[in-house]
């Protein structure tokens, strides 16, 4: 019959894709570069960097909120958690409580401060508290983590779906990269934002959609998390406080706040959605939007991991070579349950890469930026005009896509996928944190403070991250079965070996306790051979907080030797006053000596609601007041948009007497 259901554990043989299943991802590559052709036509007029780079600056706060949700919640996200469950237990579940402290970290402690300063490149700021020189540093150093993670995330999902279900590798990994970089050319931020939009809906549906008919299997939800029960999965209470244990309670919650802040408060391609809101508190509207669609994606995904699980339970598909990695186990689920009902897997594939798709092009996007503000402008063309900036954005994001199909190979070697990006993200992008908390939190450190925090940084956490690969540490998985294999398959081993396999595999499901409460993560052996084995067993989840601590106290003890900075004279709006931000209640008594002398009274009280930055949140491009002129609209180039001036030509920063107005001759703003 042609609905018959033949999983894969009755045949020993994987299902394959059909007509119908590419033509539904060919539809969602159809509607993503058509998302971005349709703003390449609407937005054609204003040919200018402020609508290419910053969407006008006036975006609603929901398709930013989605796009921030997609930007880092990809393909690596819906493979590597599902995998996780299988392999490991339930404690992933703890790091959607670090998310809340991310979401307030990032719209709270970061965010006020980029805002303030209005900036289209995050690591102008740096240049603004440091040098020059420690803002290029910053922004290739951000470069080069965001080129290795777009080949992840482009290479990851395509080898497991072609390992799996014959879909092609080389084709969805140059289709996938090269319709995301000619949408991200031709559209701009806008583009980007609205797709993101759509994929995440396509993400949702595919998520969703798996983890239902998955309980439909197994017979409701209840039946799996029993058989995760008896397994030992269905563990919640690790509080080991050593840093060599893997997933503990504080290496999720506080490891992981610091590596996803690293990515929502200080990384280039979410303070660049985020800049497009028009006022502080949409922009903070947009982060908490954000926070549960992150918790929703993250639950959804680690349900449908202990569903695969429940599945699998006496049937490992690793032992019969059913996948070969961790990253293959949700397709070949997807195909085993969903694979006879035509266009269902098709929809996977659109989900999955409906990841890749918003990771890929944010980055694009991030990467044009970064270069054209902080190389090109910075040292070469001071003086672009917008024109030329705009093309040179677009070729720039271009050049990257291409960078990035070239990186696919690198990015093969990295191993699981969910680990592999949080170690990069805590590898470079911890560094990079460092160095922004030191400039925004330790009025003291100066510039050689800086570079020696960034790049001893860098070079400290990229020591520990190679030597984990080199010296990989125990990391014990998660008992499976093989029980319930059928019996034609399980043929092909001899019935001594499949004796070995069940008694080797029941004996370590009555040690479930003792497995995961161990603590001897290295061998003694390893560590008599490596007197640093203890530092390579470091969890990933602690290489973004690590490095923060490195780089700062690197950085204050070279500020101190080579002159620290006087915190009197340092422009306020570059330092974070975080006792005021996390303690307001206090009395003023108690938190002016926490300001360390920074001149936070300076700011204008006027701006303040009820802390000490200021309130931005009038929203300069909605004023709408009437006006009435009767000269000829004037367009500048600086913003796209029109400048009226008592009869004077415009100039490019605007005037005193004048105002920008919309086609509609509406006063939108008054300088």
């Amino acid at each position: 019959m042609a609905d018959e259901k033949l999983f894969s554990f009755q045949t020993g043989k994987v299902a394959h894709f059909t007509v119908v299943d590419y033509v539904l991802f060919g539809l969602l590559l159809v509607i993503s570069a058509g998302i971005g052709l349709f703003f390449a036509i609407k937005d054609r007029k204003h040919n200018n960097t402020k609508t290419f780079l910053m969407a006008g600056g006036n975006m609603n706060p929901f398709p930013v909120a989605l796009s921030l949700l997609a930007s880092f919640m990809s393909a690596i996200t819906l493979l590597g958690t599902p995998a996780e469950m299988y392999n490991y237990t339930t404690m992933y579940y703890w790091i959607g409580l670090s998310y809340f402290f991310v979401a307030f970290g990032a719209a709270h402690v970061f965010m006020p401060i980029f805002y303030q300063l209005r900036v289209r490149s995050a690591y102008e700021y740096l240049e603004h508290r440091f040098s020059k020189g420690v803002r290029t540093a910053g922004s290739m150093t951000f470069c080069v983590q965001m080129l290795l993670y777009m080949a992840l995330v482009l290479y990851a999902p395509s080898l497991a779906l072609n390992s799996v279900t014959g879909f092609t590798l080389w084709g969805s990994v140059i289709s996938v990269g090269i319709v995301c970089t000619i949408y991200t050319t031709i559209g701009g931020m806008k583009a980007v934002l609205f797709t993101d939009s759509f994929q995440v809906g396509m993400m949702f549906a595919g998520l969703i959609a798996i983890l239902i008919q998955g309980n439909v299997e197994l017979g409701g939800f209840d039946q799996a998390w029993k058989k995760a029960e008896e397994s030992g999965r269905v563990y919640f209470t690790d509080f080991n406080p050593d840093p060599k244990v893997r997933h503990s309670v504080w290496s999720l919650v506080i490891g992981g706040a610091f590596t996803w802040v690293a990515i929502y408060g200080v990384n280039q391609a979410q303070v660049q959605r985020y800049c497009t809101c028009p006022s502080l508190r949409k922009a903070q509207l947009a982060i908490w939007i954000n926070f549960p669609g992150l918790c929703l994606i993250l639950y959804l995904s680690c349900l449908i991991g202990m569903v695969v699980y429940a599945f699998y339970s006496n049937c490992d598909p690793f032992t019969f070579n059913l996948v070969k990695t961790s990253d293959q186990l949700l397709p070949l689920f997807v195909m085993d349950v969903l694979g006879y009902l035509k266009g269902f897997p098709g929809l996977f594939v659109a989900c999955l890469f409906s990841g890749a798709l918003s990771t890929i092009s944010s980055g694009l996007s991030a990467l044009a930026a970064v270069v054209l503000e902080d190389v090109i402008k910075a040292y070469f063309f001071k003086d672009l005009s917008e024109n030329a900036a705009t093309n040179t954005s677009k070729v720039l994001a271009f050049v990257f896509g291409i960078i990035c199909l070239g990186l696919t190979y690198v990015a093969s070697l990295l191993g699981g996928v969910l680990q592999a990006a949080l170690s990069l993200f805590g590898m470079i992008g911890g560094p990079l944190l460092g160095l922004f908390i030191l400039g925004m939190m330790f009025p003291w450190s100066n510039k050689w403070g800086a570079y020696c925090g960034l790049f001893l940084g860098l070079i400290f956490m990229f020591w520990i991250g190679v030597g984990a690969q080199i010296y990989k540490p125990y990391n014990p998985k998660a008992p499976t079965g093989i029980s319930g294999c059928n019996w034609n398959l399980t043929t092909t081993l001899s019935p001594a070996t499949v004796s070995l396999l069940n008694k080797t595999l029941s004996n370590a499901a009555t040690t479930t306790s003792s497995y995961f409460n161990t603590t001897e993560l290295i061998s003694p052996v390893e560590e008599e051979e490596n007197i640093f084995a203890p530092l390579y067993a470091l969890s990933y989840l602690w290489y973004s907080a690590t490095a923060v601590l490195f780089v700062v106290v690197v950085g204050l003890l070279v500020s101190l030797v080579t002159g620290p900075e006087d915190p009197k004279k340092l422009d306020p709006k570059l330092i974070c006053p975080l006792f005021d931000i996390l303690f307001p209640y206090l009395p003023e008594k108690i938190r002016k000596p926490m300001r360390f002398g920074v001149r936070f009274d300076e700011l204008d009280k006027e701006s303040k609601e009820g802390g000490v930055f200021g309130d931005l949140n009038t929203d300069i491009l909605n004023l709408e007041m009437d006006v009435n002129s009767k000269e000829k609209e004037k367009e500048i180039h600086n913003n796209g948009l029109v400048h009226i001036e008592n009869g004077k030509a415009p100039t490019e920063n605007g005037c005193q007497n004048g105002g920008y107005v919309d086609n509609e001759n509406k006063l939108l703003t008054r300088l």
